[in-house]
C-alpha cells in the first residue's frame, strides 16, 4: 500500500512541479536556534537548501525512504542516509553493514540500524555490487548522524547501471518538494508530541537533531517503517 502511495505521489508531483511557483521553506518541526554568522577571511561555504527544516544538498540524488546517492565515477556510487532520516532516528546504538560483494537492489534492504535495541532497515538508493562499507561506523556509529552527508557515509556501490538507477531517484526542487512533505506529513502522525515539544515553525529555521525523542518510544518504529519504507 505504501509503494501505491509513493508511486501515485511521484505523478502527482510531476503534474504540479509544472504549476507551482517556487517558494521560501519553512519548517513545521521544533527548530534550534540559527548561529550568527562571522566575518571570515576565506570564502564563505555553501549551505545545502533546506526544506520543511532539513537539509537537501544539491549535488545528491534521493530515493523516497530517505537515502542518497553520489556520482563518484560512471558506475561507482557513493551512498547513505538522509538529514530527514538522520533527525528521526536521533540516536543509534549500532548499524549493520552489507558484506563487500553483496549485490544490493534499488528500493530493497541495505543495512539495519539498531536504537534502544528496536531493529529498522534503511533501503538502498541503487542498484549494484558493494565495493566497500564506511568501517568508520563499527565503532562510532553516531557518525552517521552527526555527519550524514559526509564521512557518516553508509557504502560504496559498483553499480554498472547507474545511470537507470539515477533516473528513479529525486533531486533539486523535487527532492526538496518530497523532503518538506515528509516533514509536515510527520507533523500530522505525531502532532502532539511535536507540538508540546516546542515552537513548530520559525522562518530559516533548522529542525533539532533529535526529532525521534519528541516521539513516544512505541509511536517511534511504525513513524521510521512508514518513512524509510522499510
Amino acid at each position: 500500500m505504501t509503494v501505491l502511495l509513493v508511486l501515485f505521489t511521484f505523478v502527482s508531483f510531476l503534474l504540479i512541479d509544472h504549476f507551482r511557483s517556487r517558494r521560501a521553506v519553512q519548517p513545521v518541526l521544533q527548530v534550534a536556534p540559527a548561529k550568527q554568522a562571522t566575518a571570515t577571511a576565506s570564502a564563505p561555504r555553501l549551505q545545502p537548501a533546506l526544506a520543511g527544516g532539513f537539509a537537501v544538498p544539491e549535488n545528491l540524488r534521493y530515493h523516497p525512504g530517505h537515502t542518497w546517492a553520489l556520482s563518484e565515477s560512471p558506475n561507482l556510487v557513493r551512498v547513505g542516509m538522509d538529514d530527514f532520516a538522520s533527525k528521526l532516528t536521533g540516536k543509534v546504538d549500532r548499524i549493520t553493514l552489507p558484506q563487500r560483494g553483496t549485490w544490493i537492489r534499488q528500493g530493497q534492504k541495505m543495512c539495519t540500524l539498531y536504537r534502544d535495541d528496536v531493529a529498522v532497515d534503511m533501503i538502498s538508493p541503487i542498484e549494484g555490487s558493494v565495493s566497500d562499507i564506511n568501517q568508520a561506523l563499527m565503532t562510532d556509529p553516531k557518525l552517521a548522524l552527526r555527519d550524514c552527508y559526509g564521512e557518516g557515509w553508509l557504502v560504496t556501490v559498483q553499480a554498472p547501471d547507474a545511470k537507470t538507477s539515477f533516473r528513479n531517484l529525486l533531486g533539486g526542487a523535487m527532492a526538496r518538494w518530497w523532503t518538506e512533505e515528509s516533514a509536515s506529513r510527520l507533523q500530522r502522525r505525531a502532532p502532539l508530541a511535536l507540538a508540546t515539544s516546542g515552537a513548530l515553525a520559525q522562518d530559516g529555521g533548522v529542525a533539532v537533531n533529535d526529532v525521534a525523542a519528541q516521539i513516544p518510544n512505541q509511536e517511534w518504529l511504525p513513524l521510521a517503517k512508514e518513512f524509510f519504507l522499510s
